[in-house]
């Protein structure tokens, strides 16, 4: 078993990632923004609060050491969950929030992954699950910002799949829809009208629970795989794969 530290952990999906990383032995540490409330999940799963704002290296590589000291082992799994999202059409966004989200989701996969490195290669391998979206696969109008660094995400894991691959740690990502808990930031635009809209067009009928993600983080942070790198598993009910 191992510490898994899992970013964005305050929100629906980062709850589902680690209760099921902690309900198979693994030790958990949760990451989200100060502020965010990760003590309680913490406390109930045996685990670690790490807050910090992935987007500062600083304090990605300060809470890595905060990990490591409290619960006395190097990160072997990591989860780069974290995201920040507005929608608002490209011409009128304003460019500072674009790279506030650029920063925070993109930014803050290479910050983490860059922090976890070290302790994966002095502990003899790991596993870094990179979470995309399906709009980093096919984009969405007036979610340019957010479209874009999922991109990243996909490429960041591909390319750190071959870089680390000889190094012991597997790099791979996932590309989840929407999910029918809604989005994590609550003025987003997606409410519950959009969330009808998204799940009409889903070929499985509906959008996927966090609990169906989580299940796929869990197998893309299976050490028992070790070949699987690189990839991107498209978890959507068949958006993307029923396209022509």
């Amino acid at each position: 078993m191992a510490v898994a530290l899992i970013t964005g952990a305050g929100g629906d999906l980062g709850g589902a990632v680690a209760r099921r990383l902690a309900s198979a032995g693994h030790v958990v540490a949760l990451n989200d923004r100060p502020g965010r409330g990760t003590d309680a999940l913490a406390a109930e799963l045996g685990g670690v609060a790490a807050p910090a704002e992935v987007s500062d290296p600083d304090a990605v590589r300060e809470m890595v050491e905060h990990v490591e000291r409290r619960t006395g082992d190097h990160v072997g799994i990591l989860v780069a969950n974290a995201v920040c999202s507005t929608i608002a059409p490209f011409a009128e966004h304003d460019p500072d929030d674009w790279w506030r989200i650029v920063d925070a989701d993109l930014g803050g996969a290479f910050a983490c992954a860059q922090a976890v490195m070290p302790g994966m290669v002095e502990r003899g391998g790991g596993r870094m699950v990179l979470v995309s979206s399906e709009w980093g696969v096919i984009g969405r109008p007036d979610a340019t910002a957010h479209s874009a660094s999922k991109a990243g995400i996909i490429a960041l894991a591909k390319s750190l799949g071959r870089e680390l691959a000889p190094l012991g740690i597997a790099v791979n990502a996932v590309a989840p829809s929407v999910l029918g808990t809604g989005w994590p930031e609550p003025d987003d635009g997606l409410g519950a009208e959009a969330l009808e809209r998204c799940a009409a067009r889903v070929p499985l009928g509906r959008l996927a629970e966090p609990e169906e993600i989580a299940a796929a983080v869990a197998f893309l942070a299976d050490d028992r795989l070790p070949t699987l790198v690189g990839q991107i598993l498209h978890v959507n009910g068949g958006t993307t794969r029923a396209r022509a």
